[in-house]
Formats: C-alpha cells, sequence, structure tokens
C-alpha cells in the first residue's frame, strides 16, 4: 500500500492515511485500492480490539478526486457506478467489524473526509475551532455519494439532516460535538489518541447506532405524520427555490427520503445511482470545472505577473467615505491592513467608519467575534478629512462618484503621499483607466481596482490594466485583493471592462424585451429559470435608471467626440419615458419598473408598463427564447471580450461572470457556459437568434475556437 500503513500495537491497529506525493488524502484510485487491502488486513487480524483512523496530513481527507468525476462520460456510467458501491461496501465493511473503530479529526474533513468519519463508530476532532466537517459537495452540483446522504439522515433524521446536505453548512468541533456528530473533542493529538484507545478498550464490541436492532431514525421515517404532511410539498418548494436549474438539491433530497424507507444497504445503494446521475451530467462537470479547477488556478495566479515576488499591503488610504470606500475599509481593516479614510469632512470620514461599526457590531452580537477583537479592528481604521494623513500609503484606492474630473483632483492631491513603491489604484466600473491615469505622474504605478456593492459580501475584485499599467504594479494589485480574501480577475483596459459591459448586455436585453412588447412578468420570471439571481428590470431599479441614463449620456458624449452619430436606441427610449415621462427613476427614488410600498410589503411591476405590451409579439416569443437571449447575449459579448484582448483567461471570464454579475452559477460561467453546449448547438443558437433578433446575437470569430 502506498497511501495508507497499518500499526498495530496490542491489538489495536493505527490506520494512517498518507496519500503519496500529495498536501492532502483524496479518495482516489490509490485510496480505494489502498483502503480495500487495509479492511482487508484488518479483518483477518488475529486478536483484534479496534481500530484508529488517523492522518499523516494537516487535514484529515479532502474528498473525492474531481479529475475522475470530470472526465467521466456516460458510457462510463456502469463502471462508475459499481466503482462507488465497492468503495462504500469496504466502507460498510469497516462499520460492522464487530469491533470499535475511532476516528481522530485533525484538520478539515470535508465532503469524503467527513463521510469517511461518519463511517467509524466514535469520532474524536482536535480542540481547534478553525477546523471545518461538512459536505460541501451540492455547491458543485453534487451529492455526497460516499454514505454521507444515508448516514447524516440516520443520524440527525430528514429535517436535521437536510440543511447539512442541501446548504452545505459547515461546523466545528464544538458545534459538531453540539449536534451529536463528533462524540468528543481532545487539546493534543497524544491525547486524541489516548481518548481512542480508551474508548476502544470500553467498548469492544461497537456498532453504529443504526445498526442496533429496533433503532429508529430521529424524527421518523418518511411515515411519521409529521413528515407524510411536509413531503408532498417539498419537491414544489426545492423547485420554486431552484427554478429547475440545479439537480443536486432534488437528488439530494431524493437519496434521503427513499432512503429514510429502506434498509441502509438499499439507501447506500439509492444514493450512489443519483451520485452517478449527477456525476454524468453537464450542470456537475460546469460546476466543478469553474468553482473547482478555475478558481483554483485564479488563486494560484494564472492572470498574476510571473517575476515578482509576492507583496504584502500594510496600509492602505481610501478615498471617499461612500458605501464603496467604507466598504473597501471594512473588507482591509478586517484583514489587519491599517485603513485612513478620507473624505472632504470629518463628518463624512467618521459616518464612513461607522459603516464598519455596523457590521463588526452584528458579529459581536451574533457571538461570532469578542468585543475585544471588533475594537482592534475599528482602531485600525482612521478617519480623516486631510490629505497629509495618507503620508506612507502602500496602496491608495480611489472610490469617489463616478466623474473624471473628480477623480483626477483626488489622484493629484493624494499620489504624492504614497511610500516609496506604493501604487495608486481607481475603484471605477466604466471609466477607462488609461484616461483616469493621464492624472497620474507615474502611470505604470497606476490601475483600476472595481470592487462590488456591498463589499463585505461580494467576493470579486476586476483589477483593470491601463496601456501603461506595469508588471510589477499589476502582481502588487493582485495580491493585495487575495490578501483581503478577494478572488481577483484581470482585464485589459476598454469602456466598461468586461463585468459592467457584459452586465449592461443583460440589462439592456431586458430593457429591450420589454419594448418589444413582452410581458414584464414573462422577462422577469425567464431570467430566474435562466438562474440569474434576480430580473433585469429589478437589476435597473436596484442601480437606478438615472445612473443607466448617465452611463449612456458618456457613451454617446464620447462617440460624437470621435464623430461618431448614435441614433436613440430603444432602450433609451424606455429609460427617458420612465425618468422623464413619469419620474420613475428606481428603488432609492420609491418608484422604478416596480412598486415598492410604503408599508414595506412586498414590491411589484408597475401597471404602467401595459402599454408596452404587444399580445402578438408576446405569443411569438416563448420563454426558452427569453432564456436564450438572456444567456447567449452575455456569452457571446465575453467572446468578444477574450476576441479584443479585455480578457486574457477563460477562468477570469467563468468566475468574473458568475461572482461579479451574478450570470447563472449552473453553466459554469459564461464561456463554460458556451463550451457545454458544443461547437455545433452554440453556432446554431448564435445564428437563429441572430436571424430573429438582431445582429448583437452574432457569432464572434472566437466563437469557433472557444465552443469546440
Amino acid at each position: 500500500m502506498k497511501g495508507i500503513r497499518l500499526e498495530n500495537k496490542d491489538g489495536i491497529v493505527n490506520m494512517i492515511l498518507d496519500s503519496s506525493g500529495k498536501s492532502a488524502n483524496t479518495m482516489d484510485t490509490e485510496f480505494r485500492n489502498d483502503f480495500h487491502e487495509a479492511v482487508q488486513q484488518i479483518k483477518a487480524t488475529e486478536n483484534l480490539k479496534g481500530v484508529v483512523i488517523t492522518s499523516a496530513k494537516k487535514t484529515f481527507f479532502a474528498g473525492g478526486d474531481l479529475d475522475e468525476i470530470i472526465q467521466a462520460k456516460p458510457e462510463d456510467a456502469s463502471v462508475f457506478f459499481n466503482m462507488i458501491e465497492s468503495l462504500k461496501a469496504d466502507m460498510r465493511a469497516l462499520e460492522t467489524l464487530g469491533k470499535p473503530v475511532v476516528s481522530i479529526i485533525n484538520g478539515a474533513a470535508l465532503g469524503g473526509g467527513w463521510e469517511l468519519a461518519l463511517c467509524t463508530h466514535h469520532r474524536i476532532a482536535l480542540n481547534d475551532p478553525k477546523i471545518k466537517m461538512g459536505l460541501p459537495e451540492v455547491q458543485l452540483g453534487l451529492l455526497p455519494g460516499g454514505g454521507g446522504v444515508v448516514r447524516m439522515v440516520r443520524l440527525l433524521g430528514l429535517q436535521k439532516s437536510l440543511p447539512f446536505l442541501i446548504e452545505a453548512k459547515q461546523f466545528n468541533p464544538e458545534k459538531g460535538k453540539e449536534l451529536g456528530l463528533v462524540h468528543d473533542i481532545a487539546d493534543t493529538p497524544e491525547q486524541a489518541m489516548e481518548k481512542a484507545i480508551a474508548w476502544i478498550n470500553a467498548n469492544p464490541s461497537a456498532q453504529q447506532p443504526y445498526d442496533v436492532k429496533g433503532y429508529k431514525i430521529p424524527g421518523g421515517d418518511t411515515r411519521h405524520p409529521a413528515l407524510a404532511q411536509m413531503l408532498p410539498i417539498a419537491p414544489a418548494m426545492m423547485l420554486d427555490k431552484t427554478k429547475g436549474c440545479y439537480p443536486a438539491p432534488q437528488a439530494i433530497m431524493c437519496a434521503a427520503v427513499e432512503g429514510a424507507g429502506v434498509d441502509i444497504d438499499t439507501a447506500l445503494r439509492i444514493e450512489s445511482r443519483y451520485f452517478t446521475k449527477l456525476v454524468l451530467g453537464d450542470v456537475a462537470k460546469n460546476m466543478v470545472n469553474t468553482f473547482w479547477f478555475g478558481l483554483n488556478k485564479i488563486k494560484a495566479g494564472v492572470s498574476r505577473p510571473k517575476d515578482f515576488d509576492k507583496s504584502q499591503v500594510k496600509k492602505v488610504g481610501i478615498l471617499g467615505a461612500g458605501m464603496m470606500g467604507s466598504g473597501i475599509a471594512y473588507a482591509c481593516a478586517i484583514s489587519g491592513i491599517d485603513v485612513v479614510l478620507k473624505d472632504v469632512s470629518m463628518e463624512s470620514a467618521e459616518k464612513g467608519k461607522s459603516y464598519s461599526q455596523g457590521l463588526l457590531d452584528k458579529r459581536v452580537s451574533r457571538g461570532s467575534m469578542t468585543q475585544e477583537k471588533r475594537d482592534g479592528i475599528l482602531n485600525r481604521i482612521t478617519a480623516t478629512d486631510k490629505a497629509s494623513d495618507l503620508q506612507g500609503c502602500d496602496l491608495i484606492i480611489e472610490a469617489v462618484y463616478e466623474n473624471r474630473d473628480l477623480k483626477a483632483q483626488v489622484t493629484k492631491e493624494s499620489e504624492p503621499m504614497l511610500a516609496a513603491g506604493g501604487i495608486m489604484a481607481s475603484n471605477t466600473s466604466t471609466l477607462p483607466i488609461t484616461g483616469l491615469s493621464e492624472a497620474s505622474a507615474d502611470p505604470t504605478k497606476f490601475i483600476g481596482m472595481h470592487f462590488f456593492s456591498p463589499v463585505d459580501k461580494m467576493p470579486l475584485v476586476e483589477i483593470i490594466r491601463g496601456q501603461q499599467t506595469s508588471d510589477e504594479t499589476l502582481a502588487k494589485a493582485f495580491d493585495f485583493v487575495l490578501q483581503i480574501a478577494k478572488t481577483p480577475i484581470v482585464v485589459n483596459d476598454s469602456r466598461g471592462f468586461y463585468t459592467s459591459r457584459v452586465f449592461g448586455k443583460f440589462i439592456d436585453e431586458g430593457m429591450r424585451l420589454l419594448a418589444e412588447g413582452v410581458d414584464p412578468a414573462r422577462i422577469e420570471m425567464a431570467a430566474l429559470r435562466a438562474g440569474m439571481p434576480v430580473g433585469p428590470l429589478a437589476i435597473v431599479d436596484e442601480v437606478s435608471l438615472t445612473l443607466a441614463e448617465g452611463v449612456s449620456k458618456q457613451t454617446r458624449e464620447d462617440f460624437e467626440k470621435a464623430g461618431q452619430q448614435m441614433p436613440e436606441t430603444s432602450i433609451e427610449q424606455v429609460v427617458r419615458v420612465m425618468i422623464h415621462e413619469h419620474n420613475r427613476k428606481g428603488k432609492a427614488h420609491g418608484a422604478g419598473f416596480y412598486e415598492y410600498p410604503k408599508d414595506g410589503g412586498k414590491k411589484y411591476l408597475w401597471e404602467g408598463l401595459k402599454p408596452w405590451y404587444n399580445a402578438e409579439v408576446d405569443k411569438q416569443i416563448s420563454e426558452q427564447d427569453i432564456i436564450d437571449r438572456i444567456l447567449m447575449v452575455q456569452a457571446l459579448d465575453t467572446v468578444r471580450c477574450m476576441d479584443e484582448n479585455v480578457l486574457t483567461s477563460e477562468e477570469d471570464a467563468n468566475i468574473g461572470s458568475i461572482f461579479g454579475i451574478g450570470f447563472a452559477p449552473w453553466t459554469g460561467g459564461t464561456i463554460q457556459y458556451l463550451k457545454s453546449l458544443g461547437k455545433d448547438k452554440a453556432l446554431a443558437l448564435s445564428t437563429k437568434l441572430e436571424q430573429r433578433f438582431g445582429e448583437r446575437f452574432a457569432a464572434p470569430e472566437g466563437l469557433k475556437k472557444l465552443a469546440s
């Protein structure tokens, strides 16, 4: 065996997990072969008292081999199913050994790692709140296929187990003990081993609770009256939440419910069948490709210049204490960076700092942070109205209004305060960085950093490289984004960059459909069915119609300066009518495409949209047409961004589209969506949409290459 060692001491076998050539243990081919052999050897051990499973790695066990999962094809169904069943048979053999089996969890036990721990009779975790346990498979479009669904249901009951299975809730050792999933906590590995041996000696004939005759699932099985009332409506509730885009939650619920009504071995087989079906489907492959492989490539620096040492920011200056500036200040301070938050007045600066206090106070009230730690984080933020307080900053981020003159003014005022080697950044969502860098004394040290609101929740930062931005500046910006626990994507300078540009296509398509005569309720619902988090009309209300008008006006002025004339588009017409004829400017103004009841009731579409409705047009455009238009208009423009060298990596395109603009996660992102369609289907859909709805759906040059 290469990845497992067995050490027998006085009849207690220590199964040491130590995958060869890897930093973590995974359920790859080596493990499965070694585990089978280890179980056979243990079964043949004379005078066996018990088994302890430990890890030689920093973590306990990392989970399944995603390389195998992403490569599995439909024709591999039988082979894959049998492979899963074989592994689970070995796990089942271990827990029905008739001898006590203990796992010592020394680090993260997620996915397959937690499933391995579940098949032991007694689980001991080290006393470290950072240790995470749980089953996150649903986040990759999968279900826990190594017995996780079956055992969690049998230990916690149907209702209590579903948040851990469908919502991927994780827990630390203390919470695990509270749930009864972790049986003991030890301060050191040595103490954990002593406790394991003592438990083995005290429980010579251990069984899993669900293998004891007469055991009943907590809360009852599917025949229990309370569950019998809930189960008929559960699928409808699930469908409402997933909009039919995500098969994994549905499969988890089916495996859990069906498994609860049969014996454990049948339940495990049911689970394997659902797992195999998900593995062979497109959604899981899309999500694994992007949320695992793509995200890891980004964090490993796929878009970072390679010839520079890693850097760290110790002091950051932020210009503008509005919503964005305050959010950036919070993200920096909670990451251990000293912050100077500057605004035109102390009152405004202090108000910006109070935003961080509000977020931190919530943590204290929930018990997830001490008052002492909160005070330490707040003390890192210095509110000021003086540029001189920016002296010695490694990085200054300008986060003032989207006005070129104002941005130029604050850049010239603050840039001299930078420490040697410091860089200047602009948090702009649309204004070209090359133009903004003209206000800088050294454009090579000027870069764009586009944060997303609210900064404390949104994980993405779009780094924009101007024409003169140096590789060293880009590397420093990339390192800073990772330092504050955000995900960086890198794009080259252009109007709207990548995320704002493509996001604009989504909004525009929604308003274009409205102008064409499609029922606004159908537009919004089709967007949800496509997998977008909200409809395009609701989004316009959130960002405000006045902002949409402002962006359009600025674009028009820039085109006119270049000698190009632009006729009014149907989108501009809709915005103009909404603002100037009906005074409906968006949610912040109390009225937009939606009505916002003053009593706090649920918003609803404004009746005044009816004049745009055209019954004949509405009949001719199906829901699938709307879904295709919403997804393709964004995906095709992403390809144009790659053709134009705005984007240089598919990983940045996919992650940026999902984390930045909410593109349907089930697709794996804009580029992965096209690749999963395949060359022929992607080109055919593009051609059909172009012929019916216009040249914006014409296939870009790069589509043929990407789709293949």
